[in-house]
């Protein structure tokens, strides 16, 4: 069963503090000027369409409105006024014929899967049944277009250029490099499996015996820092404590933490790796099970990521708050590469209990290995995978945001010829070729709270 709805209407003023807030995050020296609906007689107006839409529980508003901005068709929820045009500009005002904050607000603060009671098997809100799916604008950062509207505007009215945020000092946009560990003792068993099954069996004894007396092809911690490093990145692992399988019957881990492993850990966090937390199935609703595994974990992480992606939107941000997280990476959809929050930089979540932010950053995941070729997902072929991804990626550098890459340990495996390390390494290559800074998750926090 959900949970049940808690949240307060959302004013006019509520919206326009969280989407200016993440504006100024987003652009480097914001000059001040006033910003509001025509009530306010504000420097930049921005013309109210949004109604009492935000005093309701509807998931979903009216479909949006496509105006070209910038060479793209954008879509625009809650335009009143199609047929104006999209700024019109005087000497010292400037008028937003479009309600882009309204509009930002709905997208970033994830209204649609809040009061949605749409769920997955795993619990999570479908790609199926947001309105990135249904507009088809999923690899679109259309938050970040409304923003260059407002940049454009403040621009007019200013004289002042503004230039998006950079990344460490001077990299227009930064990459971000994880690992969700989840297997890493059972990379023998597909292949002893084909063996069995063709009764082949000397190959069949051959894999068994490799497993009890050999690190199997998934056991490659230090290969994959390795692989990883060799583009002048670092690595963010996050770890799953949990090996039993849920009460749902998922699979969790299927490794311990012994004492060995913890110190291969170790090892790798002196290189320069980050450790994080990969909560296990039911940590995203429950949180005394959440603070169970990050105690047993025996390190003090700052990022988390839950495994298969689960959360809760009405109850998984207030609990990861109360455990104390930095940042969280897991908003992202399964189903589809792209930006679930239609938004290309950290952001702060939406708290629809108090109107205000929650304190830890989330970096939305964009791209994930198991996404691009699951039979349930993409099935993309091996050379299609770059190309798919590079506009997603032209995007994110365009407004200086960051690319967030899940590559899992078992698909370093060179035995996989799909999703396997060729393709990290041509992704790999691409960003740094376009000039990504690499980051940890806790880099990231450090420069976005500058």
């Amino acid at each position: 069963m959900l949970p049940p709805l808690v949240a307060t209407p959302v004013s006019a003023e509520v919206r326009l503090a969280y989407v200016l807030r993440h504006f100024e995050l987003a652009y480097q020296r914001v000059p001040a000027v006033s910003i509001g609906y025509a009530a306010a007689r504000p420097t930049i107006e921005v013309r109210e369409g949004a109604g009492d839409f935000f005093s309701g529980t509807l998931p979903y508003p009216a479909p949006p409105n496509r105006r070209e901005w910038r060479g793209q068709l954008v879509p625009f929820f809650f335009d009143a006024a199609p047929e104006a045009p999209l700024l019109e500009l005087s000497p010292g005002r400037t008028t937003i014929n479009a309600d882009i904050i309204a509009a930002a607000f709905y997208l970033l603060s994830g209204w649609q899967e809040y009061f949605s009671a749409a769920r997955d098997r795993h619990g999570r809100f479908p790609y199926a049944e947001s309105v990135q799916q249904q507009y088809g604008f999923v690899a679109l950062p259309v938050v970040n277009y409304y923003f260059d509207v407002l940049k454009t505007a403040i621009e007019h009215v200013t004289g002042q250029e503004l230039k998006p945020r950079s990344w460490a000092g001077k990299a227009p946009f930064a990459a971000f490099i994880s690992h969700d560990i989840d297997n890493l003792r059972s990379g023998w068993k597909a292949s002893a499996k084909t063996a069995l099954q063709r009764r082949n069996w000397a190959t069949f004894g051959r894999k068994v015996w490799q497993h009890l007396t050999r690190p199997g092809a998934w056991d490659n911690l230090e290969a994959v820092a390795k692989a990883t490093a060799t583009h002048g990145a670092k690595s963010t692992f996050f770890i799953l404590p949990n090996h039993q399988a849920s009460a749902d019957g998922t699979p969790n881990a299927d490794y311990r933490l012994t004492p060995p492993l913890r110190q291969r850990f170790a090892e790798l966090k002196k290189q320069g790796c980050e450790l994080g937390l990969h909560g296990s199935i039911g940590t995203a609703t429950e949180v005394r099970q959440l603070a169970k595994e990050l105690h047993s974990l025996q390190i003090e992480p700052q990022g988390l990521r839950f495994h298969y992606l689960r959360w809760e939107p009405r109850r998984t941000p207030a609990i990861v708050d109360n455990a104390g997280f930095a940042y969280d990476s897991t908003l992202g959809f399964a189903e589809h590469f792209g930006f679930r929050n239609s938004y290309c930089h950290p952001f702060y979540p939406f708290n629809f209990e108090t109107g205000t932010s929650h304190h830890f950053l989330q970096i939305p995941l964009q791209v994930m290995d198991a996404t691009l070729h699951h039979p349930h997902y993409l099935q993309l072929g091996p050379e299609e995978i770059l190309p798919a991804l590079t506009p997603l990626f032209a995007e994110i550098e365009r407004f200086g945001g960051v690319a967030s890459v899940l590559w899992h340990n078992e698909n370093f495996d060179p035995a996989n010829q799909t999703t396997g390390p060729r393709q990290f390494h041509e992704i790999m290559q691409h960003l740094s070729q376009r000039g990504a800074v690499f980051l940890t998750g806790r880099e990231i926090c450090q420069q976005f709270s500058v």
